[in-house]
């Protein structure tokens, strides 16, 4: 049965974790490059420097000596992100969206004070969120303010949307959108919604919610099959330009819409998991296998993008 099961999804295009690591990151993602992606300080200022837009950076706290900058840092700001610089899968984030005098609330309307928060920087500075438990820093953001049209997608939180790039093509994608469940996180693991997207139109093809297809958004009641990304071509071509700067072949690229901003590049992943599989329903390996099969090397950005757009197409005839 399980040998049955293994087939029927190999034949089905299903990519799988073993394959993914072998065939995929390990041959296309140097080591030496992992450090840059790891860091989301670190990526954040490579994509700076080459003019790619990126939440804008309030501060960093690097050592316990400079929590007592924190104050300062936090003045004037009346809604911020604190987030680890090594941290993975959403751990470790801290959103305050307004505040009252000395106190600040989150999005659930939790009240956090001054001291509450420097507990909070302090834990990021020990590593209670990095990778392998590192000391790490904190980077302090400014609060990305959603786009409206994707607003009405998400519950107390953010909606992101996770592209991955293979050798500098888009080839698949897929909205996470943040529930009561997650807490107002686009964590899937934690109950976040997983829509897959058409990678040639930004439309929805279905939504998953913990391995079950769902048509209504379950907090706010909003449909998912009007979804549509704007400006899609937009969000192809930063994607693209991740793989650029990062010279990482394979990568999965966190995008969100600031409401004034556009489209802003949130972190690079050297490793994106395989879940957008199952909330696409298809198969990575053959879009994969089509690029590894193309002769042509050194392609500008916007020739990968118009590539894309032509040949994974969900339904061709349209």
């Amino acid at each position: 049965m399980w040998i049955n099961r293994q087939k029927k999804l190999r034949n089905a295009g299903v990519l799988g974790l073993n394959e993914r690591n072998v065939s995929y990151i390990s041959r296309y993602n140097k080591r030496e490059n992992f450090p840059l992606v790891d860091n989301k300080l670190k990526t954040k200022k490579a994509a700076a420097a080459v003019n790619l837009p990126v939440p804008e950076l309030l501060g960093v706290i690097e050592s316990p000596a400079q929590l007592k900058r924190l104050p300062a840092l936090l003045n004037d700001q009346q809604s911020f992100v604190i987030k680890p610089a090594r941290g993975s899968g959403g751990k470790g984030i801290l959103v305050v969206n307004r505040r009252e005098g000395e106190h600040f609330f989150k999005p659930s309307g939790a009240l956090l004070t001054h001291g509450a928060i420097r507990h909070y920087v302090s834990n990021i500075l020990s590593g209670v969120y990095s990778l392998g438990g590192k000391p790490d820093v904190a980077l302090i953001e400014t609060l990305v303010i959603g786009d409206q049209l994707l607003g009405k997608y998400s519950h107390e939180g953010l909606p992101d949307i996770r592209i991955i790039v293979f050798k500098g093509f888009p080839v698949m994608a897929m909205l996470r959108c943040p529930t009561s469940d997650s807490d107002g996180k686009a964590n899937l693991h934690q109950g976040a919604v997983g829509v897959g997207l058409d990678i040639t139109r930004g439309t929805a093809l279905k939504a998953v919610q913990n391995d079950e297809i769902i048509s209504h958004h379950p907090d706010t009641g909003v449909k998912f099959s009007d979804l549509a990304i704007p400006d899609w071509p937009q969000l192809l071509k930063l994607a693209g330009h991740c793989h650029d700067f990062t010279a990482l072949g394979y990568l999965g690229c966190d995008i969100v819409l600031d409401k004034d901003r556009g489209p802003l590049i949130l972190e690079v992943n050297a490793r994106p998991g395989l879940f957008i599989q199952i909330a696409s329903g298809i198969g990575l390996r053959p879009r994969l296998q089509t690029i590894e099969n193309l002769v042509q090397k050194d392609w500008h950005v916007d020739e990968r993008i118009d590539y894309v757009l032509s040949h994974f197409s969900v339904n061709p005839s349209k």
